[in-house]
């Protein structure tokens, strides 16, 4: 077992009791968080539930939530989305997870996305490979676009969502011309998720807010697949954007990230 593996069933058990919230609860009041954004009072209500389980559980490390931020600190931090893609899961659309993921000096390390009306657990820590429902996964071997199913995160809301979309529309447009089919699920973690197991072949999310990536990454990694910044380099919590792919794609799929080059410098890339 790795440094990071005893930490797992903390974080099982939290992301656990958060999924069977989600079945049992309904979402609540919306609150609005900006132009056709929102959150529900179920994500509030897990992530101050989560993060007192992990307080309780784990004192030493720090927190950060979507909802309500930083608690905490110390070399490694928890971080959760305690429902992503809360606009599907209020319309009953069941492509939402709950993710949590740790931080240790800014690098994934731990993860744990349930997709709760999908019956799915995904768990990895690193360097003990990643499972789903208990069974290992791997990413996927497929070696050309053609073949390939891509997931591109959701379209910009928000300030700056023009110039934000075009960068998302001139991807989608050149993803059309070459790969299998391209998806868009509206959760990061899913993705992610799917990304692992091999039912995507990569994940592209022009954006990186760390509540939404962390656990996605930490199990994309020990599944096998390349996670990268737009340029190439080694994904970090500062990059830019978020490119997971299977490694036998890995530069067909950043040429056609650099295809749209010019419009990435134009927009400097603000996080949606």
């Amino acid at each position: 077992m790795s440094d990071y593996g005893p930490l797992l069933p903390v974080a099982i058990e939290a992301v656990a009791r958060a999924a069977e919230d989600m079945r049992r609860k309904p979402p609540g009041a919306l609150t609005a968080k900006g132009d056709r954004d929102m959150a529900s009072a179920l994500d509030y209500e897990i992530e101050r539930s989560v993060r007192e389980l992990l307080r309780v559980a784990t004192p030493d490390i720090g927190f950060l939530g979507e909802e309500d931020g930083v608690s905490g600190s110390g070399e490694m931090q928890w971080v959760l989305d305690p429902i992503d893609g809360t606009a599907n899961f209020v319309r009953g659309i069941p492509l939402c997870a709950v993710s949590l993921g740790l931080l240790h000096h800014g690098e994934a390390v731990l993860g744990v996305i349930e997709l709760p009306f999908l019956g799915n657990r995904y768990a990895a820590a690193q360097g003990d490979g990643a499972t789903v429902d208990g069974k290992p996964i791997r990413v996927s071997q497929t070696s050309r676009l053609s073949e390939a199913i891509v997931a591109i995160g959701d379209y910009a809301v928000g300030e700056d969502a023009a110039a934000k979309n075009r960068l998302r529309l001139a991807l989608t447009a050149r993803l059309a011309e070459y790969v299998q089919r391209v998806r868009m699920t509206g959760t990061a973690a899913l993705d992610l998720a799917w990304l692992a197991e091999g039912r995507l072949d990569a994940s592209l999310t022009l954006s990186n807010h760390p509540w939404d990536m962390t656990a996605g990454i930490a199990i994309a990694r020990e599944a096998g697949a390349q996670v990268v910044d737009w340029d190439g380099t080694m994904y970090d919590v500062n990059s830019s954007v978020t490119v997971g792919v299977a490694p036998k794609l890995l530069h067909d799929t950043l040429r056609l990230v650099w295809q749209i080059g010019p419009l990435v410098n134009e927009s400097k890339l603000t996080s949606s």
